[in-house]
């Protein structure tokens, strides 16, 4: 998945914003940190408020659910 496509899924997301949306917000990120490394996840915590809105810190392995 490239970063703007896992970007895109994210926003999506956050558009909803519940707890299945957490979920699959969680599941795009492991993705990321699986293809492109800890920093690209941290980035897009970082650029898209994760923390705020679905409590993901950067630096926090991700793993699927």
């Amino acid at each position: 998945m490239t970063l703007d496509k896992a970007r895109e899924l994210l926003k999506t997301q956050l558009a909803f914003g519940s707890g299945y949306n957490r979920n699959a917000a969680k599941l795009i990120l492991a993705e990321v940190q699986h293809e492109h490394g800890m920093g690209a996840t941290d980035q897009l915590i970082k650029e898209l408020n994760l923390q705020q809105t679905f409590g993901f810190k950067p630096g926090e392995k991700l793993t699927p659910v």
